[in-house]
């Protein structure tokens, strides 16, 4: 491996690919991040403006005097304007993505989509019980139906609160009121950012901030949540299942259909698709031995935790995975989709199909078939059909598949995880809660983010983690940093990385010590296993009271900022690898980092540095078991036994 892909990544796999693609000449993120240094520094500190057409404006964040835009606008307005837009931004997209899956459901059961099915029957009468919808004497379409139109009545209802932010414990929900961030519907509070960040309307730094927590709230508790519990009900509540991960699940003889994305209403048609027979034997018959289907992102995660399918890898493997050369047709929908794969894909034969209405290319050789659920399997076949075509077209001196992959564990949900805690006779998080106030756990983390190519890719999602670990932190990711980590190994039960204490736990009920809970929007997953901890009792009255914390090593995206602020909003301390673009604006900067845990009792901290990011979180984690006087962890228990006898 070259130094330079050494540099950028510490996967070999996507280090033998950027060596391949140097060698092609291509163009990849981490070389367009190289040609945009140095970034902007008004624009990293957040204390830019460009809102109106009396600007740009900018700040002097060295200057000795008060400064205003033009319109008088200070750095800590300008830069909370610019925050809330990016949890706006961030809300908005998973809460589409929502709105999209409750829409599916209404869709299949007023049978206009008939390649769905409701294969959670319990969950959605569950989710009826809580929506108050009557089911006695109706059908299962029926309960569907109604279940759906309460879902997507909270996109656009006018007044709160959100059915589902009366889930976490009343502690939280007083803090929310107290504050006045309980939000209603879920399209309000985005539209109300929006408008409340409009120049002349909003002033006050602090009360703009409180907007972009109304929104972020409405989508952890609101969009995201929706997303996450009507995809159990349409396509199964994910089971523990064995995979495999990296750019080498490509297989050169064999059809390779990637999808990339984020929706399942069309990869899981894309997976019956791959295994239908007639294209299974046309496959044949162009000369491969089947068709492989595998994922790249959160597209793969949502697929992987139903179906096992093997992962391609994470963000920023998705160009590499062209470079291969052994892709006959890239799927996309929507989010994370880099616009650099349509002249990417124009180097090789590989096909790029969007599908979303959402999103569409310029690049004349991107092939756009759009996605409605009323024809879903066909459009599914049509796509696979298509990469089956194109098999036959593939260039053996363009074949550079990196022989690199590793097996992991993934399809662990709040609902399911504690059967492997307590056993089919003791389904409680009681042995979870034993083991964290008895000191075998410390505590518990949630990683979680994107990859970034201002980090070395991967480097702070697997040392951050494999650090916890260590230190006896049950550690529960989503997203590409879930990926990151099923890369390393972390995500196996044999994984020997863990504390003493921890791997005795892991040993016991066969979990690895890292769990894949899906994709990002199934952070709504981890929020939903904090309440159940809380709930169980003995570690408290409140999500902020938990030994628990959270990070981002390698966040990109606005969804990662709404995701952030739920998350400590919501009374989690998460550390950041690099800080929101606010350093600019002292006041809002002094919150974020501190102020708001007296508010919310979840605050932010940054560190670059992932080793000392994950100590940050153990002293936080420390520091609630010693508010909690639980004992002292086992590991130091038997450190201080042992130094008495010598």
């Amino acid at each position: 491996m070259s130094k330079k892909s050494v540099a950028r990544s510490i996967d070999p796999a996507s280090q033998a690919a950027l060596d391949t693609a140097e060698a092609k000449g291509l163009d990849t993120a981490w070389d367009r991040w190289d040609r945009m240094q140095p970034q902007c520094g008004f624009g990293k500190l957040g204390i830019c403006c460009r809102i109106c057409n009396m600007g740009p404006c900018r700040i002097d964040p060295f200057s000795d005097e008060e400064q205003r835009g033009v319109c008088g606008a200070t750095a800590d307005t300008i830069a909370a304007r610019n925050l809330v837009r990016m949890i706006a931004g961030g809300a908005a997209a998973h809460s589409d993505h929502g709105r999209d899956v409750a829409h599916t459901l209404l869709l299949a059961a007023e049978g206009e989509a008939a390649d769905y099915e409701i294969k959670d029957e319990a969950k959605l009468n569950a989710l009826a019980e809580e929506y108050g919808i009557p089911t006695d004497g109706k059908s299962k379409k029926e309960i569907a139906k109604a279940v759906a139109e309460m879902a997507l009545s909270e996109f656009g209802a006018q007044h709160g609160p959100l059915r589902f932010a009366s889930r976490p414990p009343e502690a939280l929900q007083e803090k929310w009121k107290k504050q006045g961030v309980i939000p209603r519907g879920i399209d309000r509070e985005i539209v109300q950012v929006m408008h409340c960040t409009h120049v002349g309307v909003e002033n006050d730094w602090k009360e703009v901030l409180k907007h972009g927590i109304r929104a972020c709230l409405g989508d952890g508790w609101g969009g995201s949540m929706i997303a996450t519990d009507l995809s159990d009900v349409l396509f199964g509540l994910p089971v523990p299942v064995r995979a495999t991960i990296n750019l080498g699940v490509l297989e050169p003889d064999q059809v390779n259909v990637v999808v990339h994305g984020h929706e399942p209403t069309l990869s899981e048609m894309i997976v019956a698709a791959a295994r239908d027979p007639e294209l299974t034997a046309l496959a044949k018959q162009k000369g491969a031995k089947g068709i492989n289907l595998a994922g790249i992102c959160c597209t793969a995660n949502e697929i992987l935790m139903r179906h096992g399918i093997p992962v391609v890898g994470n963000f920023l493997q998705q160009e590499l995975a062209i470079a291969t050369g052994a892709v006959d047709v890239m799927i996309v929908d929507v989010q994370c989709i880099m616009p650099a794969l349509g002249p990417l894909c124009d180097c090789f034969h590989t096909k790029l199909v969007t599908t979303s209405q959402k999103c569409h290319f310029p690049d004349a050789g991107v092939e756009h078939i759009e996605f409605h659920e009323d024809a879903a399997l066909e459009t599914a076949k049509k796509i696979v059909r298509l990469a089956v075509e194109n098999f036959p077209n593939r260039k053996s001196k363009d074949i550079a598949i990196p022989e690199v992959t590793e097996g992991l564990i993934a399809g662990f949900t709040a609902e399911n995880v504690y059967n492997f805690l307590g056993g089919r006779y003791r389904s409680t998080y009681r042995p979870l809660n034993n083991a964290i106030i008895e000191g075998r756990i410390r505590g518990l983390a949630g990683v979680v983010g994107c990859n970034n190519p201002n980090i070395r890719h991967d480097y702070g999602h697997v040392e951050l983690t494999k650090e916890l670990i260590r230190n006896d932190v049950l550690v529960v990711e989503t997203g590409c940093s879930a990926q990151a980590c099923a890369k390393a190994g972390l995500m196996r039960p044999e994984c020997d990385v863990s504390g003493p204490g921890l791997r005795e736990v892991c040993e016991t009920v066969g979990l690895p010590p890292v769990l894949h809970l899906g994709s990002c929007v199934d952070c709504s997953r981890i929020l939903m296993a904090l309440v159940e901890v809380q709930r169980e009792g003995g570690l408290g009255d409140c999500l902020s009271d938990l030994p628990a914390a959270g990070a981002a090593p390698e966040w990109m995206s606005e969804k990662a900022v709404s995701i952030g602020f739920y998350v400590a909003t919501s009374g989690i301390f998460t550390v950041l690898a690099t800080p929101f673009p606010t350093l600019g604006a002292k006041a809002l900067s002094d919150y974020v980092y501190g102020g708001m845990a007296k508010d919310y009792g979840g605050y932010f901290a940054y560190e670059s540095d992932p080793i000392k990011a994950a100590h940050a979180m153990i002293e936080h984690i420390n520091k609630k078991r010693a508010a909690l006087k639980l004992r002292p962890m086992l590991s130091e228990r038997a450190a201080a036994t042992t130094a008495a006898g010598a």
